[in-house]
């Protein structure tokens, strides 16, 4: 005796809701996973990209770093790191969700490893970086104004902000949404190739390590780390001169008729003047030397936690 349809339409749905709810668990343990790794380094990495071509703060990484220690202790490293923690829960919550479950869109028609195109892992990847700069472009915003602080401190300007929350607060209740989406086609600039890139690196490589006749929870920890930091290296080797684009509009003033650059062409060509092209590889160092350990640890706990839950 076959089922009531209403009652498949709620099993269906049940189902859904749960892998929604068990992808939402291993986003967020590797959203907690990715921030304590990889904070410090970004904190490096932002403070480069940013500071002043003609009165530089830093010389170099290692200048960055042993002043970010000397002036601000270890606590420097995390700077503005209460933004990414708390959003990093939510937004790998938001961004594995979105990523799983736009896979299981085309799953019905592949193979009976579950397994998918190149071609598919790219669109999945592409639509993935789409969606989440809603939420990342905010939280992104917020730690780039707090990391920046120091710079203004050493200048001799006033600083603006207590805290990343209290940054988060100012700006929300004086800008409003406009103000927490600034440079918002900045960030779909680097976030829908990069996640593409990123996806497709990671996903191709499980399925080459994947044991014939096994599945993905059969390849060797070692396999795992190996296609994080893969992922992850391309992720920002690929993609890196649109994250200095980001980061300098975000940077920039939240008054709109303060802001120095107008527009992503008008700041790319603003940078090119500064610099050459080397404007656009700023902080280059510090972002490889993240990419590759932080991003290793977080795939590895999001899908240990997906073959935990049996997902």
């Amino acid at each position: 005796m076959s089922n009531p349809p209403d009652m498949v339409e709620a099993k269906s749905l049940s189902t859904t809701f749960t892998k929604i709810t068990k992808n939402a668990i291993s986003g967020t343990f590797g959203g907690i996973a990715i921030c304590f790794i990889g904070h410090p380094f970004d904190t490096l990495k932002v403070r480069l990209q940013t500071q002043s071509v003609a009165n530089p703060i830093y010389s170099g990484l290692r200048d960055c770093f042993m002043k970010t220690l000397r002036w601000e202790g270890i606590g420097g490293l995390y700077k503005g790191v209460g933004s990414p923690l708390a959003g990093q829960m939510f937004f790998r919550a938001t961004m594995f969700t979105t990523y799983f479950q736009s896979n299981e869109f085309f799953k019905r028609n592949s193979d009976k490893s579950g397994r998918l195109s190149p071609s598919q892992y790219l669109t999945c990847g592409m639509f993935t970086g789409f969606v989440i700069s809603f939420v990342e472009g905010p939280i992104d915003l917020f730690k780039s104004k707090m990391q920046t602080e120091i710079i203004k401190a050493k200048q001799g300007l006033p600083t603006n902000y207590r805290n990343v929350f209290h940054c988060a607060n100012v700006i929300t209740r004086k800008y409003g949404i406009r103000g927490i989406y600034q440079a918002l086609p900045a960030v779909w600039l680097r976030n829908i190739p990069s996640n593409a890139c990123y996806f497709t690196s990671y996903e191709m490589s499980l399925t080459y390590m994947i044991p014939k006749g096994g599945t993905v929870a059969d390849i060797p920890t070692s396999g795992l780390f190996l296609a994080g930091g893969l992922g992850g290296f391309l992720y920002w080797f690929i993609t890196y001169p649109t994250d200095v684009i980001k980061s300098t509009m975000q940077s920039d003033s939240s008054d709109v008729t303060k802001r120095q650059y107008q527009s992503i062409v008008h700041c790319v060509r603003t940078l090119y003047k500064e610099e050459g092209w080397k404007r656009f590889y700023r902080g280059f160092t510090p972002c490889l030397m993240r990419s590759i350990p932080a991003n290793a640890a977080m795939l590895f706990v999001v899908q240990k936690v997906r073959i935990f839950l049996n997902i």
